[in-house]
């Protein structure tokens, strides 16, 4: 399959069985309809879906090299049912198709939301103040705690994963899938794993964890900064360690200061290393202020997140080797993801716990 439309259909739909899905599923959904592949998506594929007058959202699995337990839309949607009941600004669910017939794997269809969604930039004229980009740091963190707060119970989502045992589930499951995707030896990221199996810490009690919350996962308000329309990009969440969520945050979040090299290997950081936003450090006590939880095991986190984000790109990076990838902006993942396995080494070794640096 290639990143070509057919017939004005982009790659990935199947444009009579998805449109009789629609008219039979979707409210308002039985008129002619068009799609369009809503770029930035790596993973999983996001499409904008018209028909009169009316704009849904359909998400599915990329076109090849589905790695276990990843892309799944039944439990994407299974979370965005909890977050409707929780009154959490994600985008309500609507249909979810589990029949492979339909378009070749499971998909679900969601409201479209309007806003602003910063990315390698901030649109020309927005958050253009010191005080505005300091309300989108706020709100960054603001919303993250309000989701860790929510009692999973509450809104269905108790049996949503196993949280004992998270951590060493986590660096074990992102070591078998860079065996899965890895596409040349690599051997820093085994000594990185070392390290990182040598000094996990004590987890706190369990959360909703997000598994990919960073600042292009958030739609922001087109008038005010600091409200967040809606978080996007559930397929991994689970339920366990809260501070997980609040690395990878820190991982895509640049700062003045910052070397070149760094901003490189994160997509999106060198938005935020301009003057006015929050420093890392910042972020850090304001999440500890308003959660409560104790932050002082960061430092590990950031790099387990650094370590995590290397074998996601690995995998994107051998998808688009194979051609399986929708878009653009793909040629330079494997690259990427061997600096971000070099930066997650120097952050380790500049760690204050010995075992990071690999003394102890």
């Amino acid at each position: 399959m290639t990143n070509e439309t057919t017939n004005g259909v982009p790659a990935g739909i199947r444009y009579e069985a998805v449109s009789k899905f629609f008219a039979e599923h979707v409210p308002g959904g039985d008129v002619p309809l068009r799609f369009t592949l809503i770029s930035g998506g790596r993973s999983n594929l996001t499409y904008r879906v018209e028909g009169g007058g009316r704009t849904w959202v359909l998400r599915r699995p990329p076109l090849g090299h589905v790695l276990p337990t990843a892309h799944d839309m039944t439990r994407e949607f299974r979370v965005l049912q909890g977050m409707q009941r929780a009154g959490f600004p994600a985008p309500p669910p609507i249909a979810l198709c589990e029949d492979p017939a339909v378009n070749d794997y499971p998909f679900y269809v969601m409201e479209y939301r309007e806003g602003v969604i910063i990315a390698d930039r901030i649109p020309e004229g927005y958050a253009d103040t010191p005080e505005r980009r300091q309300a989108i740091g706020r709100a960054l963190i603001e919303t993250l705690v309000q989701l860790h707060a929510i009692d999973y119970e509450a809104v269905g989502l108790g049996d949503f994963g196993r949280p004992e045992g998270y951590l060493e589930r986590q660096v074990r499951r992102w070591s078998e899938q860079w065996a899965r995707s890895e596409t040349r030896p690599l051997p820093a990221i085994d000594e990185l794993i070392r390290r990182l199996r040598a000094s996990m810490p004590v987890s706190p009690k369990p959360t909703i964890v997000h598994g990919d919350y960073r600042l292009g996962n958030m739609m922001l308000d087109r008038e005010d900064p600091g409200r967040v329309v809606a978080v996007l990009d559930w397929e991994m969440a689970t339920l366990g360690d809260p501070l997980t969520d609040v690395g990878y945050t820190l991982g895509y979040w640049g700062q003045v200061g910052d070397s070149e090299e760094y901003l490189a290997a994160r997509a999106a950081s060198a938005v935020t290393a301009q003057p006015g936003f929050h420093t890392r450090q910042e972020l850090i006590a304001m999440y500890a202020r308003l959660s409560g939880r104790d932050v002082s095991a960061i430092e590990w986190y950031e790099i387990f997140a650094a370590y995590k984000l290397a074998v996601i790109v690995e995998g994107i990076h051998a998808r688009y080797l194979k051609g399986e990838t929708v878009g653009e902006g793909f040629e330079g993942m494997g690259k990427r993801a061997e600096m971000l396995v070099e930066e997650a080494l120097a952050m380790a070794d500049r760690a204050a716990d010995p075992r990071l640096r690999g003394v102890a």
